[in-house]
């Protein structure tokens, strides 16, 4: 049977995916397997679609042009992929594919039955499944028939859903070609899908059945509801049997029929347990086979089971890879949540914030995870370590309570030290000298410069020993007690004061006042210094034309010919020297920085044009410090005339005056992690350089794809493993669709989390509220910041919000986000300017509408969407 057009299904393995495109490739890989049954078949190969679409009219032209249009433009995508459609559907099929086809049939019996199915070459694998975007026909009899509808197939390629997940996940329309799978009909009593990991919790352990009387399309296209087996362990842990009132089933003459299924069958189930179990032993093979969770369809023919179709399933998050051989539960939280950037990142951002960072770290789908099993197991180090990540994010809190509940999850451990805080020891309220905080910046400003100084001259191999030095200064700096206590004396005292007063006061959220315009925060002076830059423009129509029509990142060199220009460049170049090394995604050294992409910044600049009024910066940061004063003044009034009220006011001026020293030190570190990531950045571009111009490297961004020691090895070898580039590019493309959980267990479940809250209207949004006020307003949802257009009393709705944020928050009146916690640095800059704040809004850029009117309760945490 076997050519260069059709190929034999029990011949064909994964590693033939080129040729029988994923559904064939992974269909020949299930009939290699002991004890799994797939009907027999054969694969009409890529080369038979390759022979068409040479054939079939003006079809470069047609490709050039579906290349070009817009993904959203729905309407142009409709017509030009039926266009497309048509003229393959009415290419005859070339003499010796027919042929190929033809003797094939004859091979599996006259006059049999088949399944007519697609086969893409972008189908069906790891970082990408297809799922329903290309056809398959059933029951479908005779030799014309079967060409028929394999052409049929080759035109699903340009289906409309198709041709749009194509261009949304980045892949050229050229590079996919349609093979065509027939296989041997089977008539089951019974079919369904398996799942062998729960495709809701993403549970490795627990496998779904679902189940439904007759051919398995029923259950695909919802005509009906299935039941539905969980099984784990060997037994089904729970099931639901529907009401199955319909069947789909094959018609003598070829295709199919909805029919009735008998009142009395209706409800019964369509698999026994016992069935059930065994279906998922065969899948559990399966899975093993192909090395990760599928999506698997079945049928049961005569009391066995026959294997249609296995595939991965790719929104599974995947789970950090552990040493081999180790079986102990494991529970994981978040980085990402903490540092406010939820995004996929690349190899070599991932493993330089691990070389860099002062916990072990792990990855899974392109993000980073720290392993919080030791600190469960002990219940006293569980209580610190609960309380500290409940004041600052409870949906995390409620995961891992959520995981503790489960007995025998996390084994529980005697207790070897006292617990409390995973940093800093217990909070002993008393004065550290504020003049650390000069010391500690000075310190930082100081090993920066050294590190600039240094780096130039290193290149090649070099370049890699001195970085990996670099990094021990990094962490030395960061790892500094002097520095670790001046983060945690503004952190516990800012929950000091917020505890007591409202203990003694009634007040909610004192802090949020107390801290307005408090020193040394270099992310709030980041976004006040951007509004110092358009008062410098401002007075100029020409330069504020020019900005408006900017596209090219050296437009700073334009500048020097227009009138205003000269100030208004050297008013951005000042910008940029201090904070040109920020971006969104800034923990990702991969992503382009201000200095980079300087073009970021002109929409947030012409916002602040067009929306503020001169000399705001100074005037904001004066009556942020004028509001902090009468705060005090009002609470230690208050507190005198309490019982024993001298001794309460005069512990809560001591803590408001060590707070207002040292929480805008809170956001020193960062800042000085990223200007030392930039200087790294720098160097590494260098080295890619010198490796592009070598013939080594195709790009330097190819680096990004690559870990640091991968890179040091190139660097030092002269030779890069190409395919291994492509790889990581293709799994990038893959996590970059996937949503991080906050907590992932070793199971594999991603939990969220949940408010447990009796406090919230019905319908509004609930979350955690950072810097008190209730404002209301038009909700603007950004999901880059470079987009940005907003308008005074807008209200921001984004999924999280870094540093690099801030110089929007100058022009807002709210903030709401997806992410975020109390002393994340969103948080810290909304009480910083005053923003009523309300983070942790679980889909809120999904739930409220870009121009919908909303209402921050951001006292109480919670948003209202109004009518």
């Amino acid at each position: 049977m076997n050519g260069p057009y059709v190929w034999n299904l029990h011949d064909v393995d994964e590693k033939q995916v080129a040729a029988v495109g994923g559904k064939g490739a992974n269909l020949g890989g299930l009939s290699r397997i002991d004890g799994v049954r797939v009907p027999a078949g054969f694969c009409v190969t890529t080369d038979a679609f390759r022979q068409i679409m040479a054939q079939a009219p003006s079809m470069d032209d047609r490709l050039d042009e579906l290349s070009r249009v817009d993904p959203e433009d729905g309407e142009a995508i409709r017509t030009l992929s039926a266009e497309i459609r048509r003229t393959i559907e009415e290419v005859v099929v070339p003499g010796e594919s027919a042929k190929a086809i033809a003797g094939a049939l004859a091979e599996l019996g006259e006059g049999t039955a088949c399944a007519v199915r697609s086969s893409a070459t972008a189908e069906d694998l790891p970082t990408a499944s297809f799922a329903g975007q290309q056809d398959t026909y059933l029951n479908v009899v005779g030799p014309a028939a079967v060409l028929r509808h394999v052409s049929r197939c080759w035109a699903s390629l340009f289906t409309e859903r198709a041709v749009v997940y194509r261009r949304r996940n980045g892949i050229d329309h050229r590079t996919v070609h349609m093979a065509v799978v027939v296989q041997q009909m089977v008539f089951p009593e019974a079919s369904g899908i398996l799942f062998t990991a729960d495709p809701v919790t993403g549970n490795r352990k627990v496998a779904t059945v679902d189940a439904g009387f007759g051919l398995g399309e029923a259950l695909v296209s919802g005509l009906v509801n299935p039941d539905v087996f969980r099984v784990r362990d060997g037994e089904v842990v729970a099931r639901t049997i529907a009401a199955k009132h319909r069947a789909l089933h094959a018609l003598p003459d070829g295709g199919t029929r909805e029919v009735a299924v008998d009142p009395q069958r209706q409800e019964q189930p369509a698999l026994t347990d016992a069935q059930a179990v065994r279906l998922v032993g065969i899948g559990r093979r399966i899975e093993a086979h192909f090395g990760s969770p599928q999506d698997i369809e079945w049928c049961l023919v005569d009391g066995d089971f026959r294997i249609v179709q296995s595939r991965p399933i790719t929104t599974l998050f995947p789970i950090p890879v552990r040493e081999t051989g180790v079986r102990e539960n494991h529970v994981y939280v978040s980085v990402g949540h903490g540092q406010m950037m939820t995004d996929a990142m690349k190899p070599l951002g991932l493993s330089m914030w691990r070389l860099t960072a002062m916990v072990p770290m792990h990855e899974a789908g392109g993000r980073l995870f720290v392993d919080v099993t030791p600190r469960l197991a002990s219940p006293a180090s569980r209580a610190g370590l609960l309380d500290v990540i409940g004041r600052g994010d409870p949906l995390t809190r409620d995961a891992l309570e959520t995981v503790l509940e489960r007995d025998g999850f996390v084994a529980s451990l005697p207790d070897t030290a006292p617990g409390g805080p995973p940093v800093g020891g217990e909070f002993d309220p008393t004065e550290t000298d504020p003049t650390v905080v000069a010391e500690l910046i000075g310190r930082s400003e100081a090993s920066v410069a050294a590190l600039e100084r240094d780096i130039r001259t290193k290149s090649g191999p070099e370049l890699f020993d001195f970085l990996s030095e670099a990094f021990e200064e990094h962490k030395r700096v960061l790892s500094d007690p002097l520095n670790i206590r001046a983060i945690m004396v503004a952190m516990e005292g800012t929950w000091w004061l917020n505890d007591r007063l409202r203990e003694w006061l009634g007040e909610k959220n004192a802090a949020d006042t107390l801290t307005l315009s408090a020193p040394d925060n270099i992310t709030s002076e980041m976004g006040l210094a951007l509004l110092d830059v358009a008062d410098v423009i401002r007075p100029y129509p020409e330069v504020v034309a020019f900005l408006q029509d900017v596209r090219d990142e050296n437009f700073l060199e334009g500048l020097a010919h227009i009138a205003g220009g000269a100030e208004a460049r050297d008013a951005i170049e000042a910008y940029l020297d201090r904070y040109g090394m920020r971006c969104v995604g800034e923990i990702d050294i991969t992503r382009p920085r201000w200095r980079e992409r300087p073009t970021t910044l002109v929409p947030v600049i012409l916002d602040n044009v067009r929306n503020i009024e001169p000399g705001a910066a100074g005037r904001r940061f004066e009556e942020g410090r004028q509001k902090a004063r009468k705060k005090a003044a009002e609470v230690l009034s208050r507190l005198r005339a309490l019982p024993d009220g001298d001794r309460k006011a005069d512990e809560t001026e001591r803590m408001i005056d060590q707070v207002r020293a040292f929480v805008g030190y809170r956001e020193y570190p960062k800042y000085g992690i990223i200007s030392r990531y930039f200087l790294y950045k720098q160097a590494l571009l260098r080295e890619a350089g010198r490796l592009v111009r070598a013939g080594v490297l195709a790009a330097e961004e190819d680096v990004f794809y690559l870990t640091f020691e991968e890179f040091h090895h190139v660097s030092r070898s002269n030779q890069v493993d190409e395919q291994l580039v492509r790889q990581r590019k293709d799994a990038f493309r893959s996590y970059r669709a996937l949503t991080p959980p906050r907590v992932l267990t070793s199971d594999g479940e991603a939990l969220t989390g949940a408010y447990r809250r009796d406090d919230v209207p019905a319908g509004a949004l609930a979350g955690l509220p950072v810097s008190a006020g209730i404002v209301e307003g038009r909700a603007r949802v950004v999901l880059d910041m470079a987009e940005a257009d907003l308008e005074t009393g807008d209200i921001l709705v984004t999924t999280y919000t870094d540093p690099s944020w801030s110089p929007l928050f100058v022009g807002i009146t709210g903030l709401v986000t997806e992410v975020g916690g109390l002393m994340t640095h969103g948080a810290v800059i909304a009480r910083e300017y005053g923003l009523p704040a309300v983070v942790g809004v679980e889909q809120a850029t999904r739930l409220i509408r870009d121009g919908q009117r909303i209402r921050v309760h951001a006292t109480d945490g919670y948003v209202e969407i109004l009518s």
